[in-house]
């Protein structure tokens, strides 16, 4: 086998089936961005997915009944080789202005959507798993799950934290079903919910106050493309159960 040869068999995802949730912008486009350049089928899933969507841009709100049936609904019985849990939100809010309702808001659809999501589309998972190559559920928690950082993000950070642990819990309970279960916490990227405090592209040199140690700067599609791409290829086959942080070392290792 040439050394080319290798790396596909590795690395290769291409005819694979992925649904990719807030995908229209952020991370989430980055990641859909990535998947479909490596040759996988990509389904998306926004609230509004824009004047040129297709048949596989479905418009749907992760956080309702009716938008879990619309997804369902148009994947149909279709396998499902990657699930990416990505859609979330946040309330920015000092600790007297946080409310219950924001703080449900934000957990409803950073941590009971993508686990009732995964329940609706096990189906869909189950005919595509094999022993030898899973099914794969990702699900985008954050450094915030990590290290609370300095911005008052109380419902955001117990949100992907509470991702985190369930995915452990969910990577438990599938394993016997060939579908593996794991988290990526990004660092700083441009995403819907980064631009609410500050503008920048991707790879620009992180704002003051922002800790990127490797390279001083902020998240590429190839960085977070790149891990997704490892996890639901051969070479991530047998691991499940856990959060790779994508951050430049952010949360992770101190600057020096």
């Amino acid at each position: 086998m040439t050394s080319s040869a290798h790396l596909e068999a590795l690395f290769g995802i291409a005819g694979k089936r992925a649904l990719v949730t807030g995908a229209t912008s952020g991370i989430g486009k980055l990641i859909a961005q990535g998947l479909t350049a490596a040759g996988v089928e990509v389904w998306t899933v926004a609230r509004n997915p824009g004047p040129d969507a297709s048949d596989r841009d479905i418009a749907a709100d992760v956080a309702t009944d009716e938008g879990l049936a619309a997804i369902t609904a148009a994947l149909g019985d279709r396998p499902l080789h990657i699930l990416v849990n990505n859609a979330g939100t946040n309330v920015d809010t000092p600790l007297e202005g946080n409310g219950r309702e924001g703080f449900s808001e934000v957990l409803g659809l950073n941590l009971t959507a993508p686990f009732v999501l995964i329940q609706a589309l096990l189906p869909n998972l189950d005919k595509a798993a094999t022993r030898t190559d899973p099914a794969r559920v990702i699900n985008i928690t954050s450094v915030a799950a990590l290290d609370p950082g300095g911005l008052p993000n109380y419902s955001y950070g117990a949100s992907k934290a509470g991702l985190a642990m369930m995915t452990r819990h969910v990577a438990r309970h599938l394993a016997k079903r060939n579908i593996t279960c794991n988290a990526i916490a990004p660092g700083l990227f441009p995403s819907r919910l980064s631009e609410q405090f500050m503008d920048f592209k991707p790879g620009d040199p992180p704002p003051p106050g922002w800790a990127s140690p490797i390279g001083a700067r902020t998240g590429e599609m190839e960085d977070i493309a790149g891990a997704v791409i490892y996890l639901s290829s051969r070479a991530g086959a047998w691991i499940s159960g856990i959060q790779l942080p994508v951050s430049g070392g952010a949360a992770t290792i101190k600057s020096t």
